[in-house]
């Protein structure tokens, strides 16, 4: 999808669609301004005459997402004029914004239209800001997931976006670098993670752990990031025990993906670790799940693919700081090789863990990555993955969990959420949690079982982060749409993507 600024007054500019946001005015407004109705967010007089007559119907009410498509507008170029909710005046910011772009998109690349442009609005976001939240929000709603239906005609597969142009207000026209700047980096994230949303989508037959770790280094020559693979051989004789324990259960090969990016004049005292969990199946095992939505489980690699995706947005971003993926991709299979409940591992540490639930498998592997990634030198640590149902149960489909050791580390990262515009929630490590994990023959348990799930698994990880600064991130409930919504497909999210390209991006030297 091709990208543009455009300086034209919006009633003078040809598109197959303007669009506009309405926002509901806030309580203050209506009392001090005389506003009792939604107000379209365009100086232009020309757009506001061509909306008066519906607005004054009653029929527009700013309701967010809320759709009015008007042809042939008087006195406009544009051949249509979507006029988009935006919800309250008072609370409407980037995020919805950004929203508002997807369903820009969904809305009318379902009507076969090709191109559009969208109206920056002039509440008072920062022009910079808008123009991001716009181009990453019409990338999200330009992704479908269905390429695998044989029956899709040709109208079918021609319902995507081709360009989107972006208008910008008379007083940031002087000086329109910063927003080409903003631009192209919000393209690089967006393309990303649709990046990680397309890895993530793929069917398990489709995306073993040796097809992710192809798909990882075709990436990295792409964009100019050093790869390493390495095989079973190489994992054992790392003696990454958790790992292993995991990976012999399956015929397919496991994978160690390592993504460096090193640029020159990084300062030598900092060296982020990204940490995925890449399950590219998981039938849990011998301790097998139930067959009712088991065919999901072929996104439990998307905390694999999120990393995937970042590394590749950092690389062509270019910011000054270095980082490591370590990307640990298996199947979590039942065979006569699997491992058992009551087996006994050692994990790459030294540490012994009693298997006492073979589908608690995600934080085996990310065990052995979080070691590795220290082994490597990285300084601070981060890791995603969907590990376990219990988040779910805490924070439903809205929040992904969040788990931090480090305070100010935390802070850094919750910064990035905010500009993000991701939905994150920080849960508790107290030391008392600790005792669920305990076991009777082994330093400890891989499942301290239901209560505080996503607790008890965070906390076994904090065993192999050490002393290390170090995040969790839970996007069970997140990395997955469950159901389509106005902005964004049904199906992978590419979650925690964006928040993690901040939250990098703020370390530059």
């Amino acid at each position: 999808m091709n990208t543009n600024l455009s300086s034209s007054a919006p009633s003078q500019l040809e598109t197959d669609c303007l669009v506009v946001v309405v926002l509901d005015p806030s309580e203050k407004d209506r009392a001090e301004k005389d506003q009792p109705a939604p107000s379209v967010e365009c100086a232009d007089p020309a757009v506001r005459e061509a909306a008066k007559d519906v607005m004054a119907s009653g029929e527009v009410t700013g309701k967010t997402f809320e759709t009015t498509l008007l042809h042939r507008p008087s006195g406009l170029k544009a051949k249509r004029l979507l006029l988009l909710g935006g919800g309250k005046a008072k609370t409407f910011s980037a995020a919805e914004l950004r929203q508002l772009a997807g369903t820009a998109v969904r809305t009318l690349k379902g009507k076969s239209i090709r191109s559009f442009a969208f109206a920056l609005p002039e509440n008072g976001i920062a022009a910079t800001e808008g123009v991001r939240a716009i181009v990453e929000g019409a990338f999200v709603g330009n992704f479908d997931p269905g390429y695998y239906k044989s029956d899709r005609n040709d109208k079918d597969k021609d319902q995507k976006i081709d360009a989107v142009t972006i208008v910008v207000p008379k007083e940031v026209q002087s000086d329109t670098k910063p927003l080409e700047s903003s631009m192209q980096a919000a393209r690089i994230v967006a393309e990303s993670q649709n990046f990680t949303r397309d890895l993530t989508n793929e069917p398990s037959n489709r995306m073993t752990p040796t097809i992710l770790a192809e798909r990882a280094k075709t990436m990295a020559a792409e964009v100019g990031l050093k790869c390493e693979v390495h095989d079973g051989d190489k994992i054992r004789q790392l003696k990454m025990g958790a790992f292993w324990g995991v990976a012999q259960g399956s015929d397919e090969a496991p994978a160690l993906i390592v993504l460096r990016y090193e640029p020159e004049g990084a300062a030598k005292d900092v060296h982020l670790g990204l940490v995925g969990k890449g399950v590219t199946f998981d039938s849990g095992g011998i301790s097998i799940k139930p067959a009712d939505g088991m065919e999901k489980m072929k996104y439990d690699m998307a905390g694999a693919a999120t990393m995937i995706g970042v590394m590749r947005a950092i690389a062509l971003l270019k910011p000054k700081v270095k980082v490591t993926a370590i990307i640990c991709a298996t199947e979590n299979m039942p065979s006569g090789k699997a491992q058992k409940p009551g087996d006994v591992q050692i994990a790459m540490s030294g540490k012994s863990i009693e298997i006492i639930n073979t589908d608690a498998e995600g934080r085996l592997i990310l065990a052995d990555g979080l070691c590795y990634a220290r082994q490597l030198g990285c300084t601070h640590l981060v890791d995603a993955a969907t590990l376990t149902g219990a988040v779910v149960v805490a924070l439903g489909y809205v929040n992904a969990g969040i788990f931090a050791s480090d305070d100010p580390l935390y802070e850094r990262f919750a910064k990035a959420t905010q500009q993000a515009g991701e939905k994150m929630w920080r849960l508790p490590l107290d030391d008392e949690y600790k005792e669920i994990i305990k076991s009777n023959i082994a330093d400890m348990v891989n499942s301290g079982g239901r209560w505080g799930g996503a607790i008890s698994a965070a906390m076994f990880l904090k065993e192999f982060a050490e002393d290390t600064p170090w995040i969790h991130l839970d996007i069970a409930g997140t990395a997955w749409m469950e159901e389509q919504k106005p902005w964004i497909a049904k199906g992978p999210s590419g979650v925690a993507l964006r928040s993690l390209v901040e939250f990098v991006k703020g370390w530059s030297a």
